[in-house]
């Protein structure tokens, strides 16, 4: 008798086959058919950004538990980690002065834990850090994060320099990730607690995105004039959108390891 095949690794196999043309297209769909389960379900679409930022703090306790537990950092981006602290310095620097709420005491939760896990790669677990395989050059994303920062940043009434502060650390936050991806890149095999990490990172990219795009479609674009004119605005969704999609690819061969069983996950050429 023929053996039944899993539905997951048939789609899977199914998707896999397909020209990269049909896969955006798949992508998008499946994108847009999460959205509309989301406006659906939660009513108050708020808490997809505190969501967000939770799941982005369980993805750093998975870290924490990690290094704790096997006393190594193997897998582990350093660089990733010291921009995803001054991005958070620099937003958190923006709430104190511009506006004061739950996200500041959740960001304020997300620095500490960052800072230590940024101690502990540095100093105490150090010989365990793949230094060779963390060389994407950081400055690749903070100058041009900079140089977007004074050119195109919020038209409120907030001084200058903190307007400048607020689309760093949103364009900074967009791309805080690539150096974790380039290790992943490097080693092909990512241990379990960096996977689930990662993947942490990309359900709260995911969930801070739906945020923003079902708050414009609930104002009817008004939200967008509310940010501000000129490219603002349009540049807050494109950072959102490209955030999602940079972990997009990883996150599909992190569900399909998860459902194939495996403890492991290896990363074919050319993912992330």
């Amino acid at each position: 008798m023929r053996a039944q095949r899993n539905p997951i690794h048939t789609v899977s196999t199914w998707v896999r086959r397909q020209p990269p043309k049909v896969k955006a297209f798949l992508a998008v769909v499946s994108g847009m058919a999460a959205l509309v389960l989301l406006r659906v379900i939660v009513h108050d679409h708020d808490n997809l950004f505190v969501a967000a930022e939770a799941v982005h703090s369980i993805g750093i306790s998975v870290l924490i538990y990690k290094l704790m537990k096997e006393r190594t950092c193997a897998g582990l981006s350093l660089k990733s980690q010291e921009l995803t602290a001054i991005f958070l310095a620099v937003r958190l620097y923006c709430s104190f002065v511009m506006e004061y709420d739950i996200h500041t005491l959740l960001d304020l939760a997300t620095l500490a834990t960052t800072l230590w896990v940024i101690y502990m790669i540095r100093f105490r677990l150090k010989s365990s850090y793949m230094e060779d395989k963390d060389n994407f050059a950081i400055y690749y994303v903070v100058i041009p994060c900079t140089v977007l920062a004074l050119f195109i940043h919020p038209s409120t009434s907030h001084h200058m320099v903190n307007r400048i502060f607020w689309a760093f650390c949103v364009y900074l936050e967009a791309v805080s990730v690539l150096p974790q991806l380039r290790v992943m890149q490097n080693t092909k095999i990512v241990e379990p607690f960096t996977a689930h990490y990662v993947f942490a990172l990309g359900v709260a990219r995911f969930l801070s995105c739906a945020h923003w795009v079902l708050q414009v479609l609930d104002s009817r674009g008004h939200l967008l004039v509310a940010l501000g004119y000129g490219l603002w605005p349009s540049m807050v969704l494109i950072s959102e959108i490209v955030q999602t999609f940079i972990l997009a690819d990883f996150c599909y061969y992190y569900v399909k390891s998860v459902f194939g069983g495996q403890l492991v996950l290896r990363l074919p050429s050319g993912v992330v």
